[in-house]
């Protein structure tokens, strides 16, 4: 890349400059000649002391990199656009691109190519050449969109360039856009039918596009089929009129999500006969611990859950008081502050029925003590703020 000139040189300059660049040429040759016979200089390092010199050097000056006054004429005389044509200055650069790709300095390329390309040379082939080179250069960084917009320049500037095609092909696959790799190798193929690599390319995409369109499918129907069960269970959440403490639950899914984390994926739900199941909590505020249903049939009686619940002995519970006949279960209307006695023979549906219940996350929570237990009467004289109150405060 061409450093900044510190000024134009005049004409005197240029041939004071190419005179010492003659005079340092023989005076360096003179010096390697010197260092071969009187120094003994080592045969295999040739190579390395003739690249010191400017003339002969193959490492471009690195970005910043301060230059010799030799060195620093030598770019004034490459990239000045009064000694150049811009044919030859976008060729110096696309020189420089060749370079930088030969010693796998991609970017260093891509900058280089886009250099060139900035002459805007009129020859289109040569245009397409460049446009080309950059797209490899994009391609080697994985710049896959940009390698391929610079293929199809180059292709439009060169129809029958192939190499150029088939980047647009391996850069469509990568960017998952199967239709256009499948179009490109099937153009590719047109011309040359047995190219090994365009056919297999098909081959694995047309597999990979099928997948995908498999995967669509069966995702189509899974989304498809939740939607109908989420209308099928508002459907039945408005026949059965149960009450929610969110006014929109029965428009806004997220307000029938659970919040808490062990039932955050059981959602209220009704199985294919209509039969409600719901996710649950039961709370045990003398342990101030709980536990959890995910999917708690509408059908089943309190006393049928409390069996179930105590099949096996609370773990918490020492003294054994939690025995399915001897517990009250509540329910806690936090709209008016207030907790209301559930009659244990009802099942799950017809507690909802009752006129101040409501739900509220989407969550069945209820609240299980001894009877007559201290704990069950602390529980009961808790001071409870009504919802709207509360929110005011």
């Amino acid at each position: 890349m061409s450093s900044s000139r510190k000024h134009a040189m005049s004409d005197q300059e240029r041939l004071e400059l190419a005179a010492k660049l003659d005079k340092d040429l023989d005076q360096f040759i003179g010096s390697l000649e010197k260092k071969r016979y009187t120094e003994g200089w080592p045969e295999d390092r040739w190579e390395e002391e003739m690249a010191k010199h400017p003339f002969f050097s193959r490492k471009a000056p690195e970005p910043g990199e301060e230059l010799s006054p030799l060195m620093e004429g030598l770019q004034q005389l490459k990239y000045d656009p009064e000694e150049n044509t811009a044919q030859e200055l976008a060729e110096a650069y696309k020189d420089d691109g060749k370079f930088y790709m030969q010693h796998k300095q991609f970017r260093m390329a891509v900058l280089s190519y886009t250099e060139a390309l900035n002459f805007k040379v009129s020859d289109a082939e040569y245009r397409a050449v460049l446009y080309n080179n950059r797209s490899a250069a994009n391609f080697f960084i994985k710049n896959y969109r940009s390698a391929m917009l610079d293929a199809q320049k180059a292709i439009k500037l060169k129809p029958n360039y192939s190499k150029a095609r088939w980047r647009v092909a391996q850069c469509a696959s990568l960017l998952d856009k199967l239709e256009l790799c499948v179009e490109t190798c099937d153009e590719i193929l047109k011309n040359e039918p047995m190219n090994t690599q365009a056919l297999e390319l098909r081959k694995i995409v047309l597999s990979k596009k099928a997948k995908t369109e498999r995967d669509a499918r069966k995702a189509s129907q899974i989304h498809r089929k939740k939607i109908d069960e989420l209308e099928k269970t508002r459907e039945q959440l408005r026949q059965r009129g149960v009450k929610f403490e969110e006014k929109d639950a029965l428009t806004n899914e997220e307000r029938l999500k659970p919040k808490l984390l062990p039932l955050e994926n059981f959602m209220v739900k009704a199985d294919s006969n209509g039969v409600l199941h719901w996710p649950t909590v039961f709370c045990y505020p003398q342990f101030l611990s709980t536990d959890f249903q995910q999917q708690l049939s509408e059908e089943c009686t309190m006393e049928e859950v409390l069996l179930n619940l105590f099949e096996q002995p609370l773990e918490l519970d020492e003294d054994s008081t939690y025995v399915p006949h001897k517990l009250n279960v509540y329910y806690e209307n936090r709209i008016a502050g207030s907790v209301r006695k559930i009659d244990v023979r009802k099942t799950i549906k017809e507690i909802l029925k009752e006129k101040t219940f409501f739900v509220y996350d989407g969550t069945l929570t209820f609240f299980i003590l001894p009877k007559g237990s201290i704990h069950e009467t602390e529980f009961l004289n808790q001071k409870r703020i009504p919802l709207r109150l509360a929110e005011g405060l």
